[in-house]
């Protein structure tokens, strides 16, 4: 075999070798960004540290992400767009009544499957740069949105007895973010069994009378 055909080979076999590698390693970097964001604090942890978790020199990381405010960036953009895109996609009646408890089964489903990805949504958020807020602000509005049109069309129907649909949508959210906080799949009641008890609190909530729940 001619030299320049080994070489070719070679170049192949290594271009090949290494974008398996990028599929793999990018993905790595942002689940172990992830998880030590999570453990340690997003202003704790550096670059150096995720490389050497990932296991790469940390000048490898920067093929992957800019820097480690991308990342931060990166993990709370994706986790909104799913949770929306994962919302508007289950979402099947148009009753207000049915459609506030597809709203805490979707979000419930969500969250308490994503624990680290919560956490750094909501307690990230100082760390983020100003540009960078401003676009997950819009998101997390965005979602917040959807709660707080459906309690407004229950409220216009009669449904719902609230005075208030955009703070009675903040309770609502809140209560429900709390659960991710202390809920392990270990305790005494299950995922479905939290899930329902919540459903029934949230139409308590709205004032929904009990003979019609």
């Amino acid at each position: 075999m001619l030299l320049f055909e080994q070489v070719f080979i070679y170049c192949c076999v290594m271009a090949r070798t290494s974008g398996s590698h990028a599929l793999k390693t990018g993905p790595k970097v942002r689940l172990t960004a992830l998880k030590l964001f999570a453990l340690y604090g997003y202003a704790a942890v550096s670059m150096r540290q995720i490389a050497a978790e990932v296991g790469v020199q940390v000048g490898a990381l920067y093929n992957y992400t800019p820097d480690k405010q991308s990342l931060l960036y990166d993990l709370m953009h994706t986790h909104l767009t799913d949770l929306l895109q994962t919302w508007r996609s289950q979402k099947t009646d148009t009753a207000p009544e049915e459609l506030v408890l597809q709203f805490v089964t979707c979000h419930l489903n969500y969250h308490l499957d994503k624990s680290e990805a919560v956490f750094i949504a909501y307690m990230e958020l100082r760390n983020l740069s100003e540009s960078n807020f401003a676009k997950i602000e819009t998101l997390r509005k965005s979602y917040e949105l959807e709660l707080e049109s459906i309690i407004t069309a229950g409220q216009g129907a009669c449904i719902f007895s609230v005075e208030d649909p955009k703070i009675t949508s903040f309770a609502i959210l809140g209560m429900l973010k709390e659960v991710g906080t202390w809920f392990d799949g270990e305790g005494r009641l299950t995922k479905d069994e939290i899930i329902a008890l919540y459903r029934d609190l949230v139409l308590r909530m709205l004032g929904v009378p009990a003979s019609k729940q």
